[in-house]
């Protein structure tokens, strides 16, 4: 009986919401015990192994932590963009009035992280190209911590933050595309894009089977990733060519991802939390959080993140091309925006493209972990406390 209680217990866990943002922080903290201890540099070994085939024609030999980084991350990004066009088409981004408060709050959210970062870093070469790292939402840890509140929020501010957190991904997405491209070839990029018009060509014509999309993408990300692009925005262009309707009907996109939710939240994040937060904290780490990159990235994500997202959101409302989901008042916009300056693994991810030096790299790690923790820690106090007052209120007026 206990044990069919605990199998019971244990499908419930994952099931829930939280349960990805638990797995996370869970991960990141057993990436930091393995990194300061004595298996810290086996595990380093393990990362660089080479594994894979390589010949005259083909190149597929890489390290366990490139094919984490642009491998198992391009699984993530096709969810990703399943996730984007699924919302566009049928969510909460069909409309422009229902589109337009995750979206202004969203650029809100992106563009004042990167002007404090800009600000701090303006003068210094070697980090100014960071930028892009305090501009992302990570969002299986807020939606995780957002949900530990239970019914403590409205149910309108989560569907908030996640359509906000899909167009922040969006614009991230469109960022690496962009900016964190490098030594481009124009034949691999011409190979890649017949790709992507042969899969639309199989969308305009009806086909409706998956693997007819997913072994073109597999070719597209091999080619992408030699053009100089990084290879994940492979999964976000086979995701916008998958078909999906607008109606209750299962389509191949939804059915996609449904198949691969609980593999990314349950599998693959978790892996590369585990690959990519192994920071050996060092003397001066502490320090480094005052330095013109620490603080860039800390102030970025802890107070630009909820100044933008606020900020946009109070505008658009003013001037009535939005209004806030219902039950909700700026309290709980504050909170949210709070909740959008945990950036983890974007913000990480970002940061691995953004510097060469390892030493970068771990400053960056180590800041956005800072500025992830105190987010979150703040947004759900915030909330928490809010919730308790007008509780509070509640009872005296009814007594």
């Amino acid at each position: 009986m206990a044990k069919l209680i605990n199998l019971k217990t244990f499908k419930e866990f994952f099931r829930s919401s939280s349960a990805g943002g638990i797995i996370l922080l869970f991960c990141v903290v057993l990436s930091l015990i393995i990194a300061n201890t004595g298996a810290g540099e086996g595990f380093n070994e393990l990362l660089s192994t080479e594994i894979g085939f390589a010949n005259d024609s083909v190149q597929l030999r890489y390290p366990v932590l490139l094919w984490i980084n642009d491998g198992l991350m391009a699984i993530f990004f096709l969810l990703v963009g399943l996730e984007i066009k699924r919302e566009i088409v049928e969510g909460e981004l069909s409309s422009l009035r229902q589109a337009s408060l995750p979206v202004l709050a969203a650029i809100g959210g992106v563009v004042v992280p990167a002007l404090i970062y800009t600000f701090f870093n303006h003068a210094e070469p070697d980090t100014i190209h960071g930028w892009g790292i305090p501009m992302a939402t990570d969002i299986a840890f807020a939606l995780g911590i957002l949900s530990l509140l239970g019914d403590k929020v409205p149910s309108g501010i989560k569907v908030f933050l996640a359509a906000l957190a899909i167009v922040d991904d969006l614009m991230a997405i469109l960022v690496i595309a962009i900016f964190y491209s490098t030594n481009l070839h124009l034949t691999y990029l011409m190979y890649a894009a017949g790709i992507f018009l042969f899969q639309i060509i199989l969308n305009r014509a009806g086909v409706k089977n998956i693997l007819f999309y997913i072994i073109p993408g597999i070719f597209m990300w091999y080619f992408i990733h030699h053009s100089g692009i990084h290879a994940t925005i492979a999964g976000v262009l086979t995701a916008l060519t998958l078909p999906t309707t607008p109606d209750a009907t299962e389509s191949p996109l939804e059915k996609l991802e449904h198949m691969l939710a609980k593999p990314v939240n349950f599998l693959i994040m978790p892996i590369f939390a585990i690959a990519n937060t192994n920071i050996t904290f060092e003397d001066g780490m502490v320090e480094g959080l005052a330095s013109n990159l620490g603080l860039g990235i800390v102030l970025g994500l802890f107070l630009g993140k909820p100044i933008g997202i606020f900020f946009m959101s109070w505008l658009s409302v003013k001037l009535k091309v939005a209004e806030l989901p219902a039950g909700s008042n700026w309290t709980h916009v504050l909170g949210l925006g709070l909740l959008g300056g945990i950036g983890f693994t974007m913000s990480i991810f970002i940061a691995l493209l953004s510097f060469k030096s390892e030493l970068f790299q771990n400053e960056a790690k180590f800041a956005v972990l800072t500025a992830s923790v105190l987010s979150g820690i703040f947004g759900y106090v915030l909330l928490s406390l809010y919730n308790k007052k007008q509780r509070k209120k509640a009872a005296v007026a009814t007594s």
